[in-house]
């Protein structure tokens, strides 16, 4: 394992809420919380999963098994219209606000094919010099999030050489996929990125325990959204009228590499959650249990990996 360049992270974690379906507005409010986090030493910045243009809980887009509504295709269109092409107008400006907070910047979308119009949900990594230094786009969306997001096929398991160590990421539910988080482990990496929507305690005990199991850092990025945030032109409201008035509420939280949290669960707000993270924590807490190392047993166990 490399010597890390900096013994201390500076992280601002994000516990926002989009603009739902409007891509514009959710990169101005995004860009904001960028420059707050910025003016209070941030020198990584997390965001939730699909926080542009919104992550649309709750709602069908018409489908039933073997059939759609024409409704649901007026949605499902609004909602392509407020997808994020990368690159686009709207990653310039996240990485030149990247660039002007000298911060590493971590942001869920959902991403719209350059070619075709496919949906993905992707999380990008910006960094301080603005450029797009990874992106991921989810692997296998989760039970009804497949009719709107195909499988992720290209960043399969990207990581951004950072002055912490290598930081990636894995979205919402492919942190349960064992072979996933090994990927990452194998790659060392010493801040791993959680964005996701699940407001669990489930949840917690998952990231959790990631962050023993890898002895990293690991950044539990949740969203807060209201049943009032859905746009009143969506044709489904009888499907939001249906939803808790809190619909996502939060939970964003920090664990170090025992397990512990570096900051609790934030619940039913928006926040900017901020911590110093020393990353000497990282190597000592591998000294009896190294996942990759050590303690990987290479000879009678291993992984391969497509990288596409």
């Amino acid at each position: 394992m490399k010597d890390f360049t900096e013994k201390t992270c500076r992280i601002a974690l994000v516990q926002g809420s989009p603009v739902m379906f409007d891509k514009q507005k959710t990169v101005e409010k995004t860009v904001a919380a960028i420059e707050e986090a910025a003016a209070k030493g941030a020198q990584l910045i997390v965001f939730p999963e699909s926080h542009i243009p919104c992550y649309p809980y709750g709602m069908t887009f018409g489908f039933v098994v073997g059939a759609r509504k024409p409704e649901g295709r007026l949605d499902w269109k609004l909602y392509y219209d407020n997808s994020v092409v990368v690159p686009g107008p709207e990653t310039q400006l996240l990485g030149q606000a990247a660039k002007k907070a000298g911060a590493y910047v971590s942001i869920g979308i959902t991403e719209r094919d350059a070619v075709n119009a496919t949906l993905y949900c992707t999380n990008l990594i910006f960094g301080p010099d603005g450029s797009l230094a990874a992106k991921h786009r989810k692997l296998k969306p989760t039970g009804s999030e497949r009719v709107i997001w195909g499988d992720g096929y290209e960043g399969s398991f990207p990581v951004v050489e950072t002055p912490w160590g290598p930081m990636g990421s894995l979205i919402c539910w492919e942190n349960y996929m064992p072979l996933a988080r090994v990927a990452l482990y194998n790659k060392g990496i010493s801040i791993y990125l959680a964005p996701n929507t699940n407001d669990n305690p489930e949840w917690l005990d998952t990231v959790r325990h990631i962050a023993i199991e890898g002895h990293c850092y690991v950044i539990n990025a949740d969203q807060y959204v209201t049943r009032d945030m859905y746009p009143k032109e969506l044709h489904c409201q009888s499907e939001i009228s249906a939803l808790p008035e809190k619909v996502i509420t939060g939970g964003s939280c920090i664990v170090d590499p025992y397990g512990h949290y570096v900051t609790e669960p934030v619940w039913n707000q928006e926040a900017i959650i901020y911590a110093d993270l020393d990353m000497e924590q990282v190597p000592m807490s591998r000294m009896e249990f190294d996942g990759s190392g050590h303690y990987s047993r290479p000879d009678v166990l291993s992984l391969h990996a497509e990288e596409n």
